[in-house]
């Protein structure tokens, strides 16, 4: 997925922090189901959208909804007229949003993407294969239910499963380790007592 972003440097929405490495755009993209939106702030149409894509994307990742955040990322693509408006318009939106700065090549994504207009979503796979080339009717008609849909077309692993899996490991080699331990120590005092024996048994020799 940051492959789609090689070069580039993504904005958070949280005092305009900036994903610029590599490894920071793995980290904070892998594994998720990515939605790029098409959008501008002073468009009317994406005006009437944007509150209800805010909410959809509220309702799967913030802790007053849910108790562990979706594997969801959402970027922005403006097609705002300035970078003030894009800034305006991202202040009103979720803090975990990322964005593309304003007036990184707009068209270029639009081409890849054949977004033909905005509000668009563009759903897409860790892989950055596209899932769904425009989200916006689904998740005006069925709200965050889709992204169960979304989530096993992605084939995403998931977290609660490798959290387990991990918490299993540590807790068969937190109850063995004492005991490993304990076996290493008991051998290491029988091979020096074995050792002293011998080395009594050649003095009387």
């Amino acid at each position: 997925m940051a492959a789609l972003f090689t070069g580039k440097v993504l904005v958070a929405n949280r005092e305009q922090d900036e994903l610029e490495t590599e490894r920071e755009l793995c980290r904070a993209l892998e594994n998720k189901v990515l939605l790029l939106y098409f959008g501008s702030g002073q468009c009317p149409r994406c005006r009437r959208f944007a509150p209800l894509l805010k909410d959809f994307f509220l309702r799967l990742t913030d802790e007053f909804y849910v108790e562990r955040a979706s594997q969801l990322v959402l970027v922005y693509v403006s097609r705002d007229e300035t970078e003030e408006q894009q800034s305006a318009f991202l202040q009103s939106m979720p803090k975990r949003w990322l964005a593309v700065p304003f007036g990184d090549a707009f068209g270029r994504y639009m081409l890849r993407f054949a977004v033909s207009e905005v509000p668009a979503v563009v759903v897409l796979k860790p892989n950055g294969e596209v899932i769904v080339g425009n989200a916006v009717e689904e998740i005006q008609s069925m709200g965050p239910t889709c992204f169960r849909n979304w989530q096993e077309a992605a084939e995403l692993v998931d977290r609660n499963f490798l959290l387990a899996e991990d918490f299993d490991k540590w807790s068969r080699r937190s109850i063995t380790e004492p005991i490993r331990r304990l076996k290493y120590k008991l051998d290491k005092k029988m091979e020096a007592k074995n050792k002293e024996r011998k080395e009594e048994g050649e003095d009387l020799a």
